[in-house]
């Protein structure tokens, strides 16, 4: 989670601070301690291979962050062992020029990313023409998915357009992204409210869209009931881990719905959140190696290939 909604976050930021490197402490890439546990411990089975699904480029409207500028983010999550990370552009919650907003995007995963960033782009139902936004994301940009922000661009799950967008999407073979939520309601910006989405016709909606593939971004646990089980035994829906609370969240998600493994993904919500976060819920977790590895990389893996390059010359 971001630093001021952990209680212990000066602790913690202490500790990623001041130890050998996030890193090393973490246990994930290489450390002494985890080359004496032997290559098949759980501390080295995610080594230079993670798969972050959730990360932002370009700058956050209403507060600096300090990783905001893309070699920063890109240098950080090198260090953690991340070899892939799938980007979608903070401009895309309130810009109107989405095809300009996509194309900056593009633009910074082929420069500054040097390689590490996937492009997602933004599609706002909401304004005239955003059809051709999935268009020129596909066609144009060559992105293999998008992403979508409804708390910000102002409809529910329940609209028809939402429907029709996962549709056209599907049809293009491109994987969509849905944000639950960006921030924290408290810290919003009194002028500027954006409350966490309701997923309740969430599933009504897969169900409708046969080989759709969906990954919810920023949800926790914030399904009703059995539902988050529900949509994964569509076969369609994933769910990444920044917005779990706890040290130990995957783990005990993973024992109370265990069928869900190859539907968890890895994700930080960065740089709006700190990278090292989703890192420590891996080692605090009580993991196997196979349900490490899934969660790290191979499930992500099976949605877009671990050496796909969208950003070509």
């Amino acid at each position: 989670m971001s630093d001021h909604l952990l209680p212990n976050a000066c602790n913690r930021r202490a500790f990623l601070k001041h130890s050998l490197g996030a890193a090393t402490a973490l246990g994930l890439v290489g450390s002494q301690h985890a080359q004496a546990a032997g290559a098949n411990s759980p501390s080295t089975a995610v080594a230079g291979a993670i798969v972050d699904v959730n990360v932002s480029l370009e700058r956050w409207p209403f507060r600096n962050l300090s990783r905001d500028k893309v070699p920063l983010l890109a240098k950080k999550l090198r260090s953690l062992g991340v070899k892939r990370a799938w980007a979608g552009s903070f401009d895309g919650l309130l810009h109107k020029d989405i095809a300009s907003v996509n194309s900056r995007l593009v633009e910074s995963c082929r420069g500054e990313g040097q390689g590490l960033f996937i492009p997602f782009g933004s599609v706002n139902p909401s304004w005239p023409g955003w059809e051709d936004d999935i268009i020129r994301c596909h066609q144009e940009f060559k992105m293999p998915g998008i992403r979508l922000h409804p708390g910000y661009h102002g409809y529910g799950l329940n609209d028809p357009r939402f429907k029709r967008l996962l549709e056209l999407a599907t049809e293009r073979d491109l994987v969509v992204q849905l944000a639950v939520i960006m921030e924290d309601e408290r810290t919003q910006h009194p002028l500027l409210q954006a409350p966490a989405v309701d997923t309740a016709p969430l599933l009504n909606v897969v169900r409708a869209v046969p080989n759709l593939r969906l990954v919810v971004l920023n949800s926790g646990r914030r399904f009703p009931g059995d539902s988050m089980m529900r949509l994964a035994d569509t076969g369609r829906v994933y769910f990444e881990i920044s917005w779990l609370e706890g040290g130990e969240a995957i783990g005990d998600l993973l024992a109370e719905m265990p069928a869900v493994t190859n539907h968890i993904l890895f994700g930080s919500h960065a740089p709006l959140f700190l990278v090292e976060s989703p890192v420590l819920k891996l080692k605090e977790s009580d993991l196997t190696n196979t349900q490490l590895r899934a969660i790290s990389s191979a499930n992500a893996s099976r949605l877009i290939p671990i050496d796909w390059s969208a950003v070509k010359t």
